[in-house]
């Protein structure tokens, strides 16, 4: 598809508009879920392994919804992913069982993981890759707009209606995005019918792209874990160790998702212009040092500081691991390797609660970011030193593609 203004319509309200309104309700629930899970009085490590079955749900779908992408198209994946996900916060506000939560959370992931790969495969579809950078940077920017409002609008339910109340906000602007899909995005016929996508296994793809699937996956994977891993270890270490509320937890969560939100354009331009590596590898670095910086926040303003710190190195990579799978990916097996590709970075989102319980548990809560900016420190260097640069790369094939 070519990117016309029509297109560039299109791309506005049937992928930003949803992606922005279920940004928003997820962000409702970044300061809610710790202390949630939390008021059953349950360990850090238990704490890691309730949060993370969220990702464990969306990992586990990840493959499987690459494939089912090409079976029953964009659209049905993208209402069937909606469902899922309203479902599962909205059950939350009535189970009083730890192991109906875990169940609901993973419903969550699985809507989670038919949402991203649905949208990830139609935008990679829709927008030409001289302007893929940009596009995909700013639907990572609406990701942290929705991460920006939802803490402070989820604070203040909590404070005021209860932690639940969070959950019933989250499924109406989860159904606000439902209904955004049914009408503008388009159906199977359309996105799938114009690509030229064949059938091939999971196992095929994986076998013919398995060199940059581990390089670059490996890189991602770390990346992943330790953007997960700031959105738990801030709201934990603000409540226990300073000893905040949930409002101004709330509140620490959206001044560094100002800073985030700032960054997705100048981002997409870095991609666009410079390359992809030129956005990504300081990213991860900048974070990982303010994961360093954590233990050292004694007070709300020098946690501010820091968790602003954190967000703009978020920020400059907003769009880069999609970016760079959309880059990688074959156009003849899209869903499938996007399903591999996201299968490997929510591996990454998943294992971040368990690797920041696990540390936590064992030796403190201080000792919980050191840990993860050595990982994020590891990211960096692999995807700076071990994966080529794809800007240049994806160019020369668009040019063969437009000769041919």
């Amino acid at each position: 598809m070519s990117d016309t203004s029509g297109n560039a319509r299109h791309l506005l309200l049937a992928v930003y508009v949803p992606a922005l309104s279920f940004a928003v309700s997820r962000g409702v629930l970044i300061p809610i879920m710790p202390l949630y899970v939390r008021s059953y009085d349950v360990s850090y490590g238990l704490v890691g392994l309730v949060l993370a079955a969220e990702s464990a749900g969306t990992l586990l779908s990840d493959m499987p919804a690459g494939v089912l992408i090409r079976r029953i198209g964009h659209k049905a994946s993208m209402l069937l992913g909606a469902g899922c996900s309203i479902v599962g916060a909205m059950a939350l506000f009535w189970v009083e069982s730890l192991w109906l939560v875990v169940f609901f959370r993973i419903v969550s992931g699985v809507g989670a993981a038919l949402l991203g790969i649905s949208r990830h495969a139609y935008i990679a579809e829709l927008v030409q890759v001289q302007r893929r950078g940009r596009s995909i940077a700013v639907l990572g920017g609406i990701g942290r707009v929705g991460a920006f409002i939802g803490p402070a609008l989820g604070g203040v339910l909590g404070a005021t209606f209860g932690l639940r109340a969070a959950f019933i906000g989250f499924a109406v602007l989860g159904l606000v995005g439902g209904v955004a899909v049914l009408f503008w995005v388009r159906g199977a016929r359309g996105v799938v019918e114009n690509s030229v996508a064949e059938h091939r296994s999971l196992r095929q793809v994986f076998s013919a792209h398995r060199s940059a699937l581990l390089k670059a996956g490996s890189g991602q994977l770390c990346a992943q874990l330790i953007r997960a891993a700031r959105l738990i270890i801030i709201p934990l270490y603000a409540a226990d160790a300073l000893g905040l509320d949930v409002r101004s937890v709330g509140l620490i969560v959206s001044v560094s998702s100002a800073v985030d939100m700032l960054m997705f354009y100048p981002a997409g331009v870095i991609m666009d212009t410079w390359g992809r590596k030129y956005a990504y590898v300081p990213s991860f670095a900048i974070q990982a040092v303010g994961m360093l910086m954590i233990p050292a926040a004694e007070s709300v303003w020098t946690l501010h500081l820091v968790a602003a710190w954190i967000g703009l190195g978020n920020g400059l990579g907003s769009g880069t691991m999609m970016t760079l799978g959309a880059d990688l990916a074959p156009e003849r097996a899209r869903g499938e390797f996007l399903g591999l590709w996201r299968f490997i970075g929510d591996g990454g989102s998943a294992a971040s609660p368990l690797v920041v319980g696990a540390i936590a548990e064992a030796m403190g809560l201080v000792f919980a970011p050191l840990g993860v900016a050595a990982i994020g420190f590891s990211g960096a260097a692999i995807l700076g030193f071990l994966v080529p640069e794809t800007l240049a790369k994806s160019r020369a094939k668009m040019s063969e593609s437009d000769g041919g």
